[in-house]
């Protein structure tokens, strides 16, 4: 058995919590703690962490007027980065992670709501923990704003509405625009919170098509964010 790790999240929202990947480390036997950043919670130091899970919120990583907060949550992960740390962004945690290494963040040209598919970037995919995802895979997303590929990093996914989908930077920095932690709730969870969101576009489904859809593409993009988290988890960095 791997060696169980502290995993320390961080939620922007009550309503984008860690869900699957919480699931998952307690089966694994790793230890969860959480800040809880709309409630001004103080964050961990750095040297009590091993794994740091950033989620997504509705608000951006150009907002920090707004929220001040976030200047503290980037100066954070840039510690988390620096002490090679093993760092996962989901959606905004995608793009916070790609600020912080020195891309640009702004407005993608569509907004992408609902179950659409990615196309891995092989070969480069097959060198990281995300390899477990197919060629081409039916996941959730929800979001407005895209990144520029950071210096460095490595380009992993694409979709039709989104070229930057997935990032991994070294081998302990990997960005996801899209979700794979999420269950039925997290979804209801979405439409209830976010129902603004879901307006007219190429890429935006309705709240009914993504609720028929989720009994049938949840189990498999959790069950590959069980073996992609298992790998991440246990690569050399």
């Amino acid at each position: 058995m791997p060696a169980p790790v502290r995993v320390h999240v961080l939620q922007h929202v009550p309503f984008e919590g860690p869900a699957r990947i919480k699931d998952w480390a307690e089966r694994a036997g790793h230890t969860v703690t959480s800040t809880r950043l709309f409630q001004q919670e103080t964050l961990p130091k750095i040297d009590d962490v091993d794994f740091v899970v950033v989620m997504g919120g509705p608000m951006g990583a150009n907002d920090d007027e707004k929220f001040r907060w976030i200047r503290g949550e980037k100066q954070f992960l840039e510690a988390a980065i620096t002490k090679k740390k093993r760092v996962l962004g989901v959606c905004l945690g995608a793009q916070l992670l790609a600020q912080v290494l020195g891309a640009k963040v702004y407005p993608n040209r569509e907004k992408e709501i609902g179950w659409y598919p990615i196309e891995m970037d092989q070969p480069s995919a097959r060198q990281t923990p995300l390899n477990v995802l197919p060629q081409k895979v039916n996941v959730f997303h929800w979001h407005g704003d895209t990144f520029d590929l950071p210096k460095g990093a490595v380009h992993l996914a694409k979709s039709a509405a989104c070229e930057n989908q997935a990032f991994a930077f070294n081998a302990h920095v990997i960005g996801l625009q899209f979700h794979l932690e999420v269950s039925m709730t997290e979804v209801e969870n979405l439409i209830r919170n976010c129902p603004k969101d879901i307006t007219k576009g190429n890429f935006v489904m309705t709240a009914e098509e993504m609720l028929d859809l989720a009994p049938s593409h949840v189990p498999p993009i959790n069950a590959a964010l069980s073996r992609f988290l298992d790998g991440f988890t246990t690569c050399h960095v």
